[in-house]
């Protein structure tokens, strides 16, 4: 078994993991707080970011990246290969899919419902570039200035914390969107909102990247 192969499985099983928190929450607080969308709002969130804060501490010293836009932010400082996107990326694709099917099933719903939920317009665009300039920002930072150990503890409290302070909710991540569509439920986006979230996400992490060059230079040091 190569490393790639396990770093592959480890981002796939990451990224159904957190779908699954993320939607099954959702279908949960509807059904636990069904007239109170700003309680809805607080459980998901709550959810969301535990799990995330789990599944980074567990996969992280095989691949926990989870997200496309970090990967190829990754490649784009040299810490991974082309060979290494082309086969992480997919695989966070479809370990989302798999985590949206999976929390449908759990909650007695069809496999795949596409999502009616339209979410577009410049204020929610905009909520994605914050949201994911932002998630990117405080991983390479912490990347860079060797505090890899705080990653799982910023990553869960900032998506926790942007889910309340974006327009959007923070999806913050093209595999999470991508699989979101599948699920007619609290979570999901509807097909056509899709590319505009995902284009946003990719422009928050170029400007992310840019940022962490003026940021942080030298990586392993903080120029005082």
């Amino acid at each position: 078994m190569t490393p790639l192969f396990r770093r592959a499985a480890a981002e796939l099983v990451g990224t159904a993991f957190l779908v699954a928190a993320v939607i099954g929450s959702g279908i949960a607080a509807v059904r636990l707080s069904p007239n109170d969308v700003g309680l809805q709002l607080l459980e998901n969130s709550l959810i969301t970011g535990a799990a995330l804060v789990a599944l980074i501490l567990a996969l992280q010293p095989v691949s926990a990246a989870f997200n496309p836009v970090v990967t190829l932010v990754e490649r784009a400082l040299g810490l991974v290969t082309t060979r290494d996107v082309l086969t992480l990326v997919p695989a966070q694709i479809a370990g989302g899919v798999i985590g949206a099917v999976v929390a449908n099933l759990m909650f007695d719903l069809d496999a795949v419902t596409l999502s009616t939920h339209d979410r577009s317009g410049s204020g929610l665009w905009l909520g994605e570039v914050v949201a994911t300039l932002g998630l990117v920002l405080i991983i390479f930072g912490s990347i860079r200035t060797g505090r890899i150990d705080t990653i799982a503890y910023a990553v869960g409290g900032y998506i926790t914390a942007a889910y309340w302070f974006t327009s959007s909710t923070s999806f913050a991540n093209p595999a999470v969107t991508i699989a979101r569509m599948f699920s007619d439920t609290f979570a999901g986006i509807a097909p056509a909102s899709v590319p505009m979230f995902v284009l946003m996400q990719l422009v928050g992490g170029l400007l992310a990247l840019g940022l962490v060059h003026v940021l942080y230079p030298h990586p392993g040091k903080v120029d005082q």
